[in-house]
């Protein structure tokens, strides 16, 4: 018989609370007060995260504003994503969890097995991506724009070379928190517009460049002639993908009141907080 995790669907979310409820299962998971835990979530208002050790002087804080964007510091490295039409996954287990290796990257081929999935049950020809020799580290550089989906790590996932899902791993406390953005439509131009760059030449051509490294699922099926997805079939598709890909079944669940406090409490502290949202 398959192990049993929790599958938690959050819908659309303020940012804070977004980042909050990642932590506050992993806190509760360390505890033993939760088991692992997959949860589904959205955003709103649509939301600007930068990685934990992003500059925040890299946003435009302004144009955020003006555009009505949330921000947040996520707790994991990586680089900025603006979260908008998209399904975000969080995965959260404890690294002592049979089958979880120890060294981040395989964590990494491990937990994203069920994102390969998902895209292939949307008939997208995904592939995990092994970046072990210098030429695909070389074909999937990047000049270092700020921007997150820039270029792929380790084992990261493509379709037709180009990058489609943005994962960030942290471990905390013996956990592992892998979270990340599986985008259906991506606004290049808007994610430009809300980062700093030192002039319009470098902006622009990194967009260029960006655009032709990654890749949302819609473009996919426009490229294909095929009907765009709607969000019921991306979570659907992941969540069979995700069950599928870590061998578990994956039962309806919700926050415990422990960790609903514990949410509550990072929200005031940290999330909701310019001392750890601007603290670079």
């Amino acid at each position: 018989m398959k192990p049993t995790w929790r599958f938690i669907s959050s819908g659309l979310q303020h940012p804070a609370y977004n980042m909050a409820v990642d932590e506050a299962i992993l806190i509760a998971n360390s505890e033993g007060k939760s088991g692992p835990t997959v949860r589904f979530y959205g955003w709103n208002p649509p939301t600007l995260s930068i990685g934990y050790f992003q500059k925040s002087e890299e946003v435009h804080f302004e144009k955020l504003r003006e555009e009505g964007l949330g921000f947040v510091r996520r707790p994991t490295g990586g680089r900025a994503v603006l979260h908008d039409k998209e399904l975000t996954y969080s995965i959260i287990v404890s690294e002592s969890y049979p089958g979880i290796p120890s060294g981040v990257t395989e964590a990494y081929r491990v937990l994203s097995e069920g994102l390969l999935l998902g895209f292939q049950k949307l008939g997208l020809d995904a592939q995990m991506v092994h970046l072990a020799t210098e030429e695909e580290k070389s074909k999937y550089a990047s000049m270092g724009s700020a921007a997150c989906f820039d270029s792929p790590s380790w084992y990261e996932l493509v379709v037709e070379g180009r990058k489609i899902a943005g994962s960030a791993q942290t471990r905390q406390k013996q956990v592992v928190l892998q979270h990340g953005s599986i985008l259906l439509d991506m606004d290049t131009d808007q994610l430009f517009r809300v980062l700093q760059f030192k002039n319009e030449r470098i902006q622009e051509r990194l967009k260029q460049q960006f655009t032709q490294k990654a890749v949302a699922i819609n473009d996919i099926c426009r490229q294909l002639g095929r009907p765009p997805v709607v969000l019921s079939d991306v979570e659907r598709a992941f969540r069979e993908g995700m069950a599928e890909g870590l061998h578990v079944e994956l039962e309806e669940g919700s926050l415990t009141e422990y960790e609903q406090s514990l949410v509550e409490q990072l929200i005031a502290d940290k999330y909701a907080n310019d001392i750890w949202n601007l603290r670079r």
